[in-house]
């Protein structure tokens, strides 16, 4: 991602000097970040451009401290919000869910059979199944599968080791199954 040429930065400002140092050390890490979980180069471009737009709207600057961390925090919600506004536009099929129904089909949510195929009525089905996880292993789940964070940046996110991680993935991924079977 180049620095655009045609609009000079305003060096006089904190939050310009800020956000053109940041562009320049760490735009790639941004960008790669970014790919790596929209796997749209063109999503990924636009959505680089906007975490680095908010971070001009930064008003007190001296209050980062790491920048490449606050811009990653910045571009996870920008990717968090280009998912929701790209679910509410389409309908989303998720081929792991629907192959694993279709070859456990008790644990298919109960119901007459057009519910089944109703997104709604799978999505609030997950939904009460994450619920009754314990909250660190909710949280490890969905930093690692929804979000596509590897196991070593959810390790940093959360504070626990990569060990831990991996632990309770495999401990939630038992207890979801567990729990899909009484649903």
């Amino acid at each position: 991602m180049p620095l655009p040429s045609h609009i000079p930065p305003a060096p006089d400002k904190p939050v310009s000097r800020l956000a053109l140092s940041a562009f320049r050390t760490h735009a790639r890490e941004v960008q790669r970040f970014v790919l790596r979980r929209v796997r749209d180069r063109h999503d990924a471009d636009d959505l680089s451009q906007e975490v680095f737009a908010r971070l001009m709207r930064v008003e007190n600057t001296e209050l980062i401290r790491n920048p490449l961390a606050y811009l990653l925090g910045i571009a996870a919600h920008v990717i968090r919000e280009f998912r929701q506004r790209k679910q509410h536009q389409c309908v989303v099929f998720d081929s792991a869910i629907a192959e694993s129904l279709a070859d456990n089909v008790e644990l298919a949510p109960r119901g007459n059979g057009a519910g089944n195929s109703d997104h709604v009525e799978l999505q609030n089905w997950l939904d009460a199944a994450l619920q009754q996880l314990p909250p660190t292993h909710q949280a490890v789940l969905l930093l690692v599968k929804r979000d596509g964070l590897s196991y070593d940046e959810a390790a940093r996110a959360t504070g626990l080791s990569v060990h831990t991680i991996e632990k309770y993935l495999v401990e939630a991924r038992a207890r979801l199954r567990a729990i899909m079977k009484d649903l």
